[in-house]
């Protein structure tokens, strides 16, 4: 056991960590690690010991990503071992991505100018041999430089880095081997089990000063020295400046969309997606007439989605609908996948309002990214048919979001109100 580990209580067996993607299996970590989210995280937390060795962090983002657990569960469950104050460093991370969130669905143009300019930069790679062969070089572990290597290969294989590893890795991709920050956001969106929108696009962007302007991440040697309890040393390795990134202005922020609600007295369908699969849990008037799951996790790029992450996004959806049908004794659902083809979910989803006779759909609220980019399209197909699409959106995210309009700070002054109120 790494002495680094936890000394709030005895420590925890290191061990493998089961990424199982259900939400038992989350459920499960959350218990494991919630004793040492005290002193211990704070103290431990920026150590990446090892992919062999999570002990000193939580691990729960695959799950929450795909709500398979919820922050208000992960927050509970921590403030019944540990006070606000010992327990803060913890319940900020869980925060962090609330953030990420809330920004996104204000200024989805970023994620729309993302989205061009990774196109732009694939096409780069198609004219430029010497562009190409870095890049390759990138992914596949091949720089020389052997922490990013290791990192490189570790994510590919497991779908998951430390979050200080993800840092790193960030800054060395921009500043030292000079690649641009999309196709680098890129291939983490591909790989990672927790891969999302708004904290990986916005974490990239915040290491190439784009979200903070001007302000940068530069990965010292000395640091990864620390931090990795000297197992990576690159020193005369890495670039010494990181100069800030510059794009044109995306403009101004919108508002937040209006919360829709479900009607109380009308037949409906459920569709679940790998944005939100613990649908039992929504704040639904009636139990549904039938439930569809429909995956859109190649829509994240153009380019093979990592099979970890693919497995776990599947698996999650999958778990959602089993624990939905037992939920709202349904005996019966869909599954079905539209990753190959391009006809779209309006059609698949007419189908199924057909079969089970509702003229109405509803399905969690979908954040910025590839599935609200699906719904967006379906909602006008089924308008045209007749038939109404309903996203019911977390008392949770109500109450995050509008105070995620500047830097991270302004919502941090606001967690323990909101704590206060969601409990």
């Amino acid at each position: 056991m790494n002495q680094l580990s936890f000394l709030d209580d005895d420590p925890p067996a290191s061990s493998p960590v089961d990424w199982s993607p259900t939400r038992s299996a989350g459920i499960a970590r959350q218990e494991y690690f919630v004793p040492y989210a005290g002193r211990a995280y704070a103290r431990a937390r920026n150590f990446d010991l090892a992919a062999t060795d999570r002990t000193n962090i939580s691990c729960l983002s695959p799950w929450i990503r795909h709500r398979l657990i919820l922050e208000q569960e992960v927050v509970a469950s921590t403030l019944a071992k540990h006070t606000f104050a010992g327990a803060e460093k913890f319940l900020q991370e869980v925060f962090w991505r609330s953030y990420f969130k809330g920004w996104l669905e204000q200024h989805p143009a970023v994620w729309m100018s993302y989205r061009r300019e990774l196109r732009r930069s694939l096409d780069q790679l198609e004219q430029s041999k010497p562009l190409r062969a870095r890049y390759e070089d990138a992914i596949t572990g091949r720089t020389g430089i052997e922490c990013f290597d290791a990192w490189a290969r570790e994510l590919v294989e497991l779908g998951y880095l430390h979050n200080h590893a993800r840092m790193w890795f960030a800054s060395i991709w921009i500043f030292t081997l000079r690649l641009p920050w999309q196709l680098g956001a890129d291939f983490f969106y591909r790989h990672l089990l927790d891969g999302d929108p708004a904290s990986n696009t916005l974490s990239w962007r915040w290491v190439g000063g784009l979200h903070t302007k001007g302000k940068t991440y530069l990965a010292r040697p000395s640091n990864i020295a620390r931090f990795t309890n000297n197992r990576f040393d690159p020193t005369g390795q890495l670039a010494t400046v990181a100069t800030a990134l510059k794009e044109p202005d995306s403009g101004p922020s919108i508002s937040l969309p209006s919360a829709e609600h479900l009607p109380i007295d009308v037949p409906y369908g459920l569709l679940i997606t790998e944005e939100d699969c613990h649908v039992e849990s929504l704040k639904l008037k009636r139990p549904p007439s039938g439930l569809i799951a429909l995956a859109a996790t190649n829509r994240r790029s153009s380019l093979p989605i990592g099979e970890p992450a693919q497995a776990f996004a599947r698996g999650a959806v999958e778990d959602g609908v089993a624990r939905a049908e037992t939920h709202f004794s349904i005996e019966k659902s869909e599954i079905s996948d539209l990753e190959n083809g391009d006809r779209g979910w309006g059609k698949e989803l007419i189908v199924f309002a057909l079969r089970t006779d509702v003229k109405l759909i509803a399905t969690a609220y979908a954040p910025v990214g590839p599935v609200a980019e699906e719904l967006a399209a379906a909602r006008t197909v089924l308008a045209a048919a007749g038939i109404r699409l309903i996203e019911v959106r977390r008392p949770y995210d109500d109450a995050a979001w509008p105070h995620a309009t500047k830097g991270f700070f302004k919502l941090k002054a606001q967690i323990p109100k909101l704590i206060s109120v969601l409990n």
